[in-house]
């Protein structure tokens, strides 16, 4: 039987009552709904911590000879910190953005002056120098790309008057990853699916939304060519198979995530529809991610996964009225890890952070 439209309203009411309890309820368990000054000044002392402390470090370096055996700081002078290049770039993207949310941090003037010290010119010419070396070609593809262009737009987004200059001192490295992705997704011919750093999806979304921001039309066309070429036929996205052990993304929710991102209502409806129509369903259910050993770095990977959906899930629910019913989906995935971020160990704590913030400000409608 067909339902009236006085029915149908009745129904939504109450599925927004459902979510908007569910929503209090993560809240009522230490878990914010959005990001708040309170949670901002807990958040920002992880990255603190990191950004500047030089081991342990893990390098990802291929050595041409024994010229390039340096210690990371020398390599990396500004992204040498929080264990590895691609978190520390996260860590100074949750400095910026937190200080860019909340400029009455307590820790301002530490922030700022971190960043004045590391943000430099000359600091980030050596980081261009050591990407142009061509052993260095495929060097943090596409994850630290994609990182290093949400630190330009959030530096570029930020109005203070510091961020003009360390926008500017940051463009080159910036311009060059924006080259590296122009030579790279032409040659990419078939999609990485997999949960960790080379997940494709995940490698264009932040560069797509960096591509719009700077009026890239190259670059976005580029990546709705290619994504368009990867996904469009996509269907049945076998999300039961997920998460494989070390998972911090999930390859079914990215690509929803780049695919809402390049595709207008009319496309993207009935993609989603073919993808992964239990979305649909007002009692979707997805078990979280659950981390037996927090201590493992790869096995708190977990926890990331579980932000990471929170944020697809929220973008899907904040755009699209149909599926509002994710949110409480979203909040589960947040509540669960949330609580253990503040006094993690370092192998959680030198990058978590930066999903989590994600997913705080995802949540937002």
């Amino acid at each position: 039987m067909r339902l009236s439209i006085f029915t149908s309203a009745i129904v939504f009411t109450m599925l927004s009552m459902v979510c908007q309890a569910q929503s209090i309820a993560a809240s009522n368990m230490g878990v914010p709904n959005n990001l708040t000054l309170a949670e901002a000044n807990k958040l920002v002392s992880l990255p603190l911590h990191c950004v500047e402390t030089p081991y342990p470090y893990k390098t990802g370096v291929t050595l041409a000879s024994a010229a390039d055996v340096k210690e990371p700081r020398a390599m990396h002078p500004v992204f040498y910190g929080c264990f590895d290049w691609h978190s520390a770039v996260h860590g100074y993207w949750s400095m910026v953005t937190l200080l860019r949310q909340f400029p009455e941090l307590e820790q301002a003037a530490l922030i700022k002056a971190i960043l004045k010290r590391n943000l430099t010119a000359d600091k980030v010419a050596q980081e261009v120098a050591f990407f142009n070396k061509d052993i260095n070609a495929s060097f943090e593809r596409t994850y630290g790309w994609a990182w290093l262009l949400k630190l330009s737009d959030e530096l570029h987004g930020w109005q203070d008057p510091l961020a003009a200059e360390l926008a500017a001192n940051l463009q080159p490295l910036a311009d060059l990853i924006v080259k590296r992705y122009a030579d790279f997704l032409p040659r990419l011919l078939y999609p990485i699916r997999v949960g960790e750093h080379s997940n494709t999806a995940f490698g264009l979304s932040f560069a797509y939304d960096y591509a719009v921001n700077h009026q890239l039309t190259g670059l976005q066309q580029l990546i709705t060519q290619r994504a368009k070429a990867y996904y469009l036929q996509d269907s049945n996205c076998p999300i039961n198979w997920e998460p494989s052990g070390f998972d911090f993304i999930s390859p079914c929710l990215e690509e929803i995530g780049l695919m809402q991102r390049i595709l207008p209502a009319k496309q993207f409806l009935p993609w989603l529809q073919r993808f992964m129509p239990q979305l649909a369903n007002a009692d979707y259910q997805l078990a979280v991610g659950k981390v037996s050993d927090r201590s493992d770095g790869k096995l708190v990977h977990l926890d990331g996964l579980n932000f990471s959906r929170a944020w697809n899930l929220y973008a899907l629910a904040n755009q699209y009225p149909q599926y509002a019913h994710l949110r409480s989906v979203a909040d589960q995935h947040l509540a669960h890890s949330y609580p253990n971020l503040i006094g993690d160990s370092y192998e959680g704590g030198h990058w978590l952070g930066s999903f989590a913030i994600h997913a705080l400000n995802s949540a937002k409608p």
